[in-house]
């Protein structure tokens, strides 16, 4: 069975209708881009950069309003205190490996340079999991160069899933995980918005891995399918984007509901966990150089179902990237095994008979 999707093998999770890609580049204006490095000289390297612009043309004169939520700290994400403290993106988002953030975050700031951005300095956002188990990052492969492949290939449309990018080396629930994506249309009072999700995925215990309220993880068992890597280490990176027109305090509240669909998909922030969410807003436009910006918002009584639309994109986005990542082997002749499909929809029949 080929890898691909969840829908791909006749599944779905949630109620809400997805957008035309059921990816986080339904929403207009957002484009992401993957670097992928995979090689076994001079070192063992599974490793990779997803580079994610808000506004693929524009970002540096023209910000978004966005907000964060770390469920559990034990990760990094750069720039929150001035994402913290006024609320904007004005630069493209980056996830990577734990050791290369640094590599990173620099070359994002060189690529702003080099694309004559205004801001006198510049504090981008740079998120990791790690992919050590894997690969030698110790051997801090990745370089600006990667950055700048991943920056500058950046598209919308259809994205790649699994094995890409910063989800090159990753495992989730003890499956081969990776980088998924999904979106949701919610509306409300008669207005509808797109929420699309990203993540990272490279968490979570084999036994907790459920797939639309199923527990796959206990009935695909280490017999069938074994892990050499505990459950608890890892973390996971969800980026959240959404055209509706919302304030940084509403993108916060909105990057909080991505621990809904993580625990809907198994995961509850165990303690070596880090789990970081980030959310912005493409409705309103905040330009350099004025003065006076005008803005909308959503009324708060509305956000109900854009929070279900964060959750249920979240969740799915977790599921693609299990379902289309692919067995990797790696440093030291350790393999991380990929979900199997026909275990999935065979689990997935008997549970739910048609």
């Amino acid at each position: 069975m080929p890898r691909g999707r969840l829908r791909d093998l006749g599944l779905s999770s949630g109620v809400l209708p997805t957008a035309r890609w059921n990816a986080i580049t339904d929403v207009a204006g957002v484009a992401v881009g993957y670097a992928t490095l995979i090689r076994d000289e001079p070192a063992i390297v599974r490793t990779g950069v997803t580079a994610i612009w808000p506004r693929h043309e524009g970002i540096w004169t023209d910000a978004v309003f966005a907000g964060f939520h770390s469920f559990n700290g034990n990760g990094e994400m750069t720039g929150l205190p001035w994402l913290a403290e006024q609320g904007m993106l004005g630069a493209p988002i980056a996830i990577t490996n734990t050791f290369s953030v640094g590599a990173v975050r620099d070359a994002i700031c060189a690529f702003a340079v080099r694309e004559g951005a205004p801001q006198p300095f510049h504090l981008p956002v740079v998120a990791e999991t790690y992919d050590g188990w894997l690969s030698e990052s110790e051997t801090f492969p990745i370089t600006a160069e990667h950055a700048f492949a991943a920056l500058d290939t950046a598209a919308s449309g259809p994205l790649a899933e699994g094995n890409v990018g910063g989800g090159t080396g990753m495992i989730c629930h003890e499956f081969k995980g990776g980088t998924g994506t999904a979106s949701r249309v919610a509306t409300t009072e008669g207005e509808s918005f797109v929420v699309g999700a990203l993540v990272q995925a490279n968490y979570g215990a084999r036994e907790m891995l459920r797939v639309d309220g199923v527990p796959v993880g206990r009935e695909i068992g280490f017999s069938l399918v074994p892990s050499h890597r505990g459950g608890e280490a890892g973390s996971i990176i969800v980026v959240l984007a959404t055209d509706a027109p919302l304030l940084p305090i509403q993108c916060r509240r909105l990057a909080r509901r991505a621990a809904t669909g993580l625990a809907w998909a198994g995961g509850f922030g165990a303690n070596g966990s880090g789990d970081i969410f980030l959310a912005f807003s493409t409705a309103n436009h905040l330009r350099e150089g004025d003065s006076l910006a005008t803005v909308r918002t959503i009324a708060p009584a509305r956000m109900t179902p854009l929070f279900q639309a964060a959750a249920e994109a979240t969740e799915e986005a977790i599921l693609n990237a299990l379902i289309a990542a692919e067995t990797m082997t790696g440093r030291s002749g350790r393999t991380a095994y990929a979900l199997p499909l026909e275990a999935l929809t065979s689990v997935m029949r008997r549970y739910r008979p048609a």
